[in-house]
């Protein structure tokens, strides 16, 4: 069932001109946001910060809109089922009843030669020890990404007994399937694109950051729409944003929830169009709120941001933090939203080890984690 070679090493998928467009505009956009808000720090102007943190986020929503064929082709493409035999196996640090396992696995299609791959998978404690090296699984993946191997839990009557009485032979090593490195320009557009953005954004300004500064503020400076010591929050027509000073977090007690009713109350009190209670997105990271209002008439699907369970975002991002094997988590971020139907809740961490997710349904339940590719 095994074959000296397996499936040709994918080459690198993100050479192409439309992704490389797409890499260094991104980066661009990344490098302009960041740039906005450090200035604005710089300059003590809040219009800048938050048109810096606006700019990211209708960035991300745009992209996600228009990602949203491409994620669907992906979705249609068949299913390869198949037969694996377990190499070896190693349980990951984890807390609850699922815990990730590293699993090194021989996959022997049908149709195609045999080659080795490494995923991790969910297992529950209970079911763990029916996983054992030598032992023959049912797993499937999309026909051309022969590298995102998913166990089956339930597979049918048939493959189930194909299972119980099987064996596969080792593939060699030089089978590893690995998902396509983004390749060297990839890289290299998007570190140009992230340098341009900045670029883009600081030198018309380098005149200002570069001016000596009195630090008392003229009399007649204007003021933020609400603003303390410790937090500033500004709305306009299409969104809201609030941002902490030293020493809070949007995971402290009741941050988050004051914050989004501060801005709702805020929105509906300027007389700007729209319904105050409906939102397209929610952004949180950890000293900065960004919400995106639903304009009047706009038919996309929306949500009352007041209706987020914020008691279980705190856990959920704890949990992203431990369990999906990033290592160290350098940055993480709550993105609400109903594109596609009902409400998800997307926390993204990223570390030394790699990017991860994971994502809940409206009541706070984890309903899929996508750990780190090198966790």
């Amino acid at each position: 069932m095994t074959s000296p070679t397996g499936p040709a090493r994918p080459r690198p998928t993100h050479n192409h001109p439309v992704a490389l467009l797409r890499g260094f505009v991104t980066s661009g956009v990344i490098g302009a946001s960041l740039a906005l808000v450090v200035v604005g720090f710089v300059l003590e102007s809040v219009p800048v910060i938050v048109g810096g943190a606006v700019l990211a986020v209708v960035y991300g929503v745009l992209c996600r809109l228009a990602g949203a064929p491409a994620r669907a082709r992906k979705a249609a493409v068949a299913k390869r089922t198949a037969l694996a035999g377990i190499e070896s196996l190693r349980a990951l640090d984890g807390e609850g009843g699922d815990i990730p396992v590293e699993f090194d696995l021989t996959v022997a299609p049908d149709d195609a030669p045999a080659y080795r791959v490494s995923i991790t998978a969910y297992v529950n404690l209970v079911a763990l020890p029916g996983y054992r090296p030598g032992g023959v699984v049912v797993v499937e993946h999309p026909v051309d990404r022969p590298w995102r191997v998913r166990l089956v839990g339930r597979p049918t009557p048939e493959w189930t007994q194909r299972a119980a009485g099987a064996r596969v032979d080792t593939a060699p090593p030089s089978s590893l399937v690995r998902e396509p490195p983004q390749g060297r320009a990839y890289g290299l557009a998007l570190l140009v694109g992230l340098l341009v953005g900045a670029a883009v954004v600081v030198l018309p300004l380098r005149a200002e950051l570069l001016a000596p500064r009195d630090t008392a503020r003229p009399p007649s400076a204007p003021q933020p729409s609400v603003s303390s010591s410790t937090s500033t929050t500004v709305t306009s027509s299409g969104s809201g944003t609030v941002l902490l000073g030293p020493g809070q977090s949007m995971l402290d007690q009741d941050r988050l929830r004051g914050s989004i009713e501060d801005l709702t109350e805020e929105k509906g009190s300027d007389g700007a169009s729209g319904s105050p209670d409906e939102a397209l997105t929610v952004v949180v990271q950890d000293k900065l709120l960004s919400v995106v209002f639903a304009p009047t008439g706009m038919p996309a699907p929306r949500f009352d941001p007041r209706s987020l369970p914020y008691e279980r975002i705190p856990a959920l991002v704890e949990e992203a933090r431990t369990t999906l094997g990033t290592g160290p988590v350098q940055t993480w971020q709550v993105t609400a939203e109903r594109l596609t139907g009902p409400l998800v809740l997307r926390v993204g961490v990223t570390g030394p080890k790699g990017s991860a997710s994971l994502e809940a349904d409206e009541r706070g339940t984890v309903v899929r984690r996508t750990p780190a590719a090198g966790g």
